[in-house]
């Protein structure tokens, strides 16, 4: 019997720790800079929280140049919708897009610009893409680890072209970067990677790729997709970023139909 009561004295110790970290977690969850009991900065987990929330947005990188798309709804059907911009521009050969918060994608495309700026300046060459991904997440990084101020509520997906070919990046609220093939981030994130998963070859054109794009963009779209609500941004094979217009759009969703 002692050997029993001794499992179960074990039993209520291990439960009543399990219970003091996931109160500890919530206790934490309003500090940035201060790690909860199980090594969690509970705010990152919540800025994720936001990009989640946000407009599904993906990239597809080809043989010969990448492609992002995004969903662009608006709150009103009395919003000017061509002034709603979720792509935007970095450098001539360098563009992102963002799902989460607006405002914060502001700033940071406001650095992003001002780090390509800079490097040109400096070097008088264009700006490596993986570089400028490295930069931009190390400034969020920073409001990771710094007192008075939050994550960035967004994530970005990063395309550019250079000497080492296309390519597609994501980068976090925690300032962790990856390089993809094919990703998606936002609200039908799961969904769309599945997606991308099974229509993905490495031998991908970027023709195929933006229509691989619309069609995973289709997949968890609520309502008509038309030329106004969703954006669509290349770099190709000359190492030259540009936004679609809204009638090259129409043309591949009629392609598609």
């Amino acid at each position: 019997s002692t050997s029993a009561e001794v499992h179960l004295h074990r039993q209520a110790e291990r439960s009543r720790s399990g219970a003091r970290c996931k109160m500890g977690d919530s206790e934490y969850s309003f500090s940035l800079t201060t790690f909860s009991p199980s090594g969690k900065l509970v705010q990152i987990e919540y800025a994720l929280n936001a990009v989640a929330a946000g407009s599904t947005s993906l990239g597809i990188k080809a043989t010969n140049g990448v492609v992002i798309a995004t969903e662009k709804k608006v709150t009103s059907a009395l919003v000017d919708e061509t002034v709603v911009k979720k792509i935007a521009e970095i450098d001539k050969h360098i563009g992102m897009v963002y799902s989460g918060m607006g405002p914060d994608s502001r700033v940071l495309v406001g650095k992003a610009r001002k780090i390509a700026q800079k490097y040109m300046l400096t070097y008088g060459e264009p700006i490596p893409t993986q570089q400028l991904v490295r930069e931009l997440a190390s400034v969020m990084q920073e409001f990771t680890q710094s007192g008075g101020v939050r994550p960035f509520g967004v994530s970005l997906l990063v395309i550019g072209s250079d000497d080492k070919g296309p390519m597609l990046y994501q980068v976090d609220p925690s300032g962790s970067y990856w390089p993809w093939k094919a990703c998606a981030i936002g609200k039908n994130m799961v969904n769309a990677k599945t997606f991308l998963e099974k229509r993905y070859n490495d031998d991908i054109e970027l023709e195929d790729a933006i229509h691989t794009a619309i069609l995973t963009l289709k997949e968890g779209f609520e309502g008509q997709i038309s030329e106004t609500n969703i954006e669509i941004a290349l770099v190709n094979n000359d190492k030259t970023f540009r936004v679609l217009t809204a009638a090259e759009v129409l043309d591949y969703l009629g392609e598609l139909e």
